[in-house]
């Protein structure tokens, strides 16, 4: 019996950036923490370190990158 599609595989390079929530949705790292931070102030270096989610439209995108981690 022939496979009609191709297998299932996670871009690796997805699953070490996004991280699947309980609920579902999908977190990411803020941009803009990566250099020239001597003259970012220390609050937006806080704001900057924690996490936050994909919006809504690119949400379905990184799932389909990741089929056995939703």
């Amino acid at each position: 019996m022939a496979r009609v599609g191709g297998k299932a595989k996670t871009r690796k390079g997805v699953a070490k950036r996004f991280k699947v929530t309980g609920s579902g949705r999908v977190l990411r790292r803020k941009q803009g923490k990566r250099h020239l931070n001597r003259r970012k102030n220390a609050k937006r270096m806080r704001r900057l370190g924690q996490p936050t989610l994909v919006s809504k439209a690119d949400e379905k995108n990184v799932k389909a990158e990741m089929p056995f981690d939703c």
